[in-house]
């Protein structure tokens, strides 16, 4: 279905897969997710990808229910700043459009961090790799999966 998915699967993962017909001109995804699924939104998830003042890339992955602190995410990826990356760079890196972009078998492999929130619900929702999916996976699974960062940003 999507790389993902065949991620997941490749992985031996426990996931479960939901769909939902995405409505082109809307541009809140995250909030789409939890209108059109009925989901609780701390259990929502958002895929970010930042720049650092280095110029790298690092992935916040934080309920869409709040913004990136930058300032704590810039400490815990041990860099003077980051700042949203472009829409141009995130599909460059990632392979996925915005709306769309998994934490999962991502182009290149950059540095994770999970909002430890994550660890306070028993499933979370993140997007399957592409509008209209979305992947429910046990927080724990998540990070280990991804050798992923928790921090407080």
């Amino acid at each position: 279905m999507t790389p993902a998915v065949t991620f997941l699967e490749q992985h031996r993962v426990a996931f479960e897969l939901l769909s939902f017909v995405h409505d082109a001109n809307n541009e809140n995804y995250g909030k789409e997710v939890v209108d059109k699924l009925g989901l609780p939104i701390n259990a929502v998830f958002k895929t970010l990808v930042l720049t650092t003042a280095e110029h790298d890339f690092v992935v916040a992955i934080t309920p869409v229910s709040q913004q990136v602190n930058t300032k704590a995410l810039a400490k815990a990826a041990k860099t003077k700043k980051v700042s949203m990356a472009a829409a141009a760079d995130v599909q460059r890196v990632t392979g996925y459009v915005l709306g769309g972009v998994s934490p999962f078998a991502q182009k290149k492999k950059l540095t994770t961090f999970v909002h430890e929130a994550a660890l306070s619900e028993a499933t979370i929702y993140v997007s399957g790799g592409k509008r209209g999916v979305e992947i429910a996976i046990a927080p724990q699974h998540l990070v280990a999966v991804l050798k992923a960062n928790l921090a407080c940003f």
